[in-house]
């Protein structure tokens, strides 16, 4: 088991930034992909950026791309989600996940765990 507790949301002005952190328990963290989604109001969740146990693979949403930066240290059991030059158009819920499963995990119905999220707002 895995539980998931994310923090560091909150309002910010366009072009900010925000750092997002997601602390984990459980001894199985190190070994877990860990993957931030974001689900605006009217729209479907999406995943924003993962990356695999060993940090040494990632991935990022076109959208996020230069300016997200996802990182872990597995001996605090985080994962971060960097936010730079912030968006309108970013404003959404965010959610942690992990997945036990093997690099890549890029489909949300592969993630086993989820926290109960965010709320990131951007202001103009």
């Amino acid at each position: 088991q895995v539980q998931l507790v994310e923090s560091g949301g909150g309002l910010v002005q366009a072009g900010g930034s925000l750092r997002l952190s997601c602390a984990a328990s459980g001894r199985t963290f190190s070994s877990c992909t860990m993957g931030w989604f974001r689900q605006a109001p009217g729209k479907e969740r999406e995943l924003v950026a993962a990356i695999s146990w060993s940090g040494g693979n990632t991935y990022y949403a076109d959208s996020v791309k230069g300016r997200f930066t996802i990182s872990r240290d597995n001996a605090k059991n985080t994962v971060y989600l960097q936010m730079n030059s912030l968006k309108l158009e970013d404003t959404a819920i965010y959610y942690c996940a992990a997945d036990r499963g093997v690099w890549p995990s890029l489909r949300e119905d592969r993630y086993d765990y989820w926290g109960q999220g965010t709320q990131v707002t951007v202001s103009s």
